[in-house]
């Protein structure tokens, strides 16, 4: 599995469609099971942003993350769901060496596309970025703050040609704001990605009604403590344009050193933050 690009040059908006033609496809499979499941990840600008009206537009993703809710495991939910993946084409994926990867699967093309699954934290021992078995080919990596996109999320439908070719219209669960801000917030500072930088100043900046929207959905979740987390790590990581995530926002456009980006991704992020202080 290739790394993940660290500047938008290594970004392609091909497959950034066809990580949407997935999405697509695996909700025409999985059926009532939407429910249960959350859009999350690097697509989200995609789907939450309006790409044709946005100044800019969003350099994609190479992957799609789908959250699973903690019911997945009760009544081994899973196992249907794992069921309708195998019979859709889906199977786990592979490292450089060989190794099957249980938690990321994909769907061989081409275009070859990747599902990586996420799940909350079940208890203290759950340390975000571990992997959670759930079953003998199947797991999910721990993600903190993924319980907020079942708290926060917006119906998105999704109306085009799947990654198989056919034509479709499904409604899908996204991150909604608020809970997709903090999930990369968490993110950052969990494994520090210039993506993830990159994608939280572009959100902020760019979604339909700005930091005033976004704030308004953080303030009926701020209470949460995975919500409280996630701001006060934003309110370190972008204190001022010489910290990690303007620098490392401006790093993925190119060029750390810009000023200019590194002040875009500040003064958008502080726009939000004081609109929650």
């Amino acid at each position: 599995m290739p790394k993940k690009p660290q500047t938008a040059a290594g970004y392609d908006a091909t497959q950034a469609s066809y990580v949407k033609a997935t999405c697509l496809y695996l909700a025409t499979k999985i059926g009532d099971l939407l429910d249960e499941v959350v859009v999350v990840g690097g697509i989200v600008p995609t789907l939450l942003v309006n790409q044709d009206a946005a100044p800019e537009r969003h350099v994609g993703t190479a992957d799609l993350d789908v959250g699973l809710t903690l019911a997945v495991l009760d009544g081994k939910r899973y196992e249907k769901l794992t069921e309708r993946l195998r019979q859709a084409g889906f199977g786990p994926d592979e490292t450089d060496d060989g190794k099957p990867t249980s938690q990321r699967w994909r769907i061989d093309g081409p275009p070859r596309v990747t599902v990586d699954f996420l799940i909350p934290p079940t208890g203290a021992a759950d340390k975000g970025g571990r992997i959670k078995n759930i079953e003998g080919d199947f797991a999910a990596i721990i993600a903190p703050g993924l319980r907020l996109a079942f708290l926060d999320k917006v119906a998105i439908a999704l109306d085009g040609t799947s990654i198989k070719g056919e034509r479709a219209t499904r409604t899908v669960q996204v991150a909604g704001p608020a809970a997709f801000v903090a999930m990369k917030a968490l993110a950052l500072r969990l494994r520090g990605e210039n993506k993830d930088a990159y994608d939280l100043q572009y959100f902020v900046r760019f979604y339909d009604g700005g930091a005033a929207r976004i704030a308004e959905a953080a303030l009926r979740i701020k209470s949460e403590p995975e919500m409280q987390e996630a701001l006060a790590y934003l309110r370190e990581d972008f204190a001022s344009v010489e910290h990690v995530g303007p620098k490392r926002a401006a790093e993925f456009l190119g060029d750390a050193s810009d000023v200019n980006a590194r002040a875009d991704a500040w003064s958008a992020m502080w726009d939000l933050l004081d609109r929650l202080s």
